[in-house]
C-alpha cells in the first residue's frame, strides 16, 4: 500500500512539473529575474546566487516563501508578491532547464538597472531644505534628508512628487561613547560621527522607460556617493527601486509625511 500510494504522490507531482510552462517561464525570467539572476539562472555578483541547473522544487519553495512573508528580503519579497502561483512553477522550471553557464556571464538587463541617471548634487547645501533625520540603531547610522524645491512644494501641495523632484541623504556614522554603545543627544536621537556615504533618489521623464516594470518607481532612480562625492561601487540599484516599490501610494517614499509637515511650515 506504501508503494501505490508513493507512487500515487510522484505521479501527481510529475504531471504538476510537466505542465509549468517553461516557455513562459524563460518570459518571465528574463523580464523580472534576469538583473540580478542573469537570463540563463547565472547572477551577475558573487553575492546573487546561481539558478541555473538548480532543482525547480527548491526554487518554487522559495519564491512561494518570499511571497508568503515566511521568508523576508527586502528585493525578493516585492517580486515574489507580483508573481502568481503559475508564474513562480514556470520561472522554476525554466531555470532548473538551463545549464550551468560561463562564471562571466552577465544580464543583458544588468545595465538598464544599475545604471542611474543620478549625478551628485553639488549645490544641495544651498538650495535644498533639510526636512528629516532618521536613526538607525541596528546599523549605527544617521540619515539627515534634504529635498529639492520641486519636491517640497509638491508635499505642500499634497500632491504626488512630479518630475524634478530630488532627495538626497548624508549618511553618518554614530558616535561611541566608551561602552562602545552609540551616545544619545537630549533629544532622544544618537549623534552622528562621520560621514560615510550620500544617497539620493530623483525622478525625471523617460528615467524609468528601461527598468523592468516589476522594479519600475514610475521615473525615479537612486544612486549611493562615497564621501568623496563618486558614485559607489558595486550598488545595485534594483536594491533600492525594490525597497521602494511598496511605497507606491506615497510617491515612493518612506518620509512624505515628514517632507509634507515641514513643507507646510516652509
Amino acid at each position: 500500500m506504501k508503494s501505490i500510494l508513493g507512487l500515487a504522490v510522484f505521479g501527481a507531482f510529475a504531471t504538476v512539473a510537466q505542465a509549468a510552462d517553461i516557455e513562459a517561464g524563460k518570459v518571465k525570467a528574463q523580464a523580472v529575474c534576469a538583473a540580478c539572476h542573469g537570463a540563463n539562472g547565472v547572477s551577475v555578483s558573487d553575492g546573487i546566487p546561481n539558478l541555473a541547473a538548480q532543482k525547480a522544487r527548491y526554487i518554487e519553495t522559495q519564491l512561494a516563501a518570499f511571497k508568503d512573508g515566511s521568508r523576508k528580503n527586502a528585493l525578493m519579497s516585492v517580486i515574489a508578491a507580483q508573481l502568481s502561483k503559475d508564474d513562480i512553477a514556470n520561472v522554476a522550471e525554466y531555470f532548473a532547464a538551463q545549464p550551468g553557464a560561463a562564471a562571466f556571464a552577465r544580464s543583458e538587463l544588468l545595465a538598464n538597472v544599475t545604471k542611474t541617471h543620478l549625478t551628485f548634487p553639488e549645490n544641495y547645501k544651498d538650495s535644498f531644505d533639510r526636512y528629516h533625520t532618521v536613526s538607525n540603531p541596528e546599523a549605527r547610522r544617521v540619515t539627515v534628508f534634504y529635498a529639492n524645491k520641486t519636491a517640497l512644494e509638491a508635499a505642500k501641495a499634497g500632491r504626488s512628487l512630479p518630475d524634478g523632484s530630488v532627495l538626497f541623504g548624508e549618511i553618518y556614522s554614530v558616535k561611541l561613547g566608551a561602552d562602545k554603545k552609540p551616545i544619545v543627544g537630549p533629544n532622544g536621537s544618537m549623534v552622528a560621527d562621520q560621514l560615510v556615504a550620500y544617497m539620493a533618489m530623483a525622478r525625471d521623464a523617460g528615467w524609468g522607460r528601461d527598468i523592468p516594470d516589476m522594479l519600475r518607481n514610475e521615473e525615479w532612480n537612486y544612486a549611493v556617493f562615497t564621501p568623496a562625492k563618486q558614485p559607489r561601487p558595486g550598488v545595485n540599484q534594483a536594491e533600492c527601486l525594490a525597497c521602494h516599490k511598496p511605497q507606491d501610494k506615497t510617491s515612493f517614499i518612506f518620509t512624505l509625511d515628514q517632507l509634507t509637515a515641514a513643507a507646510k511650515t516652509k
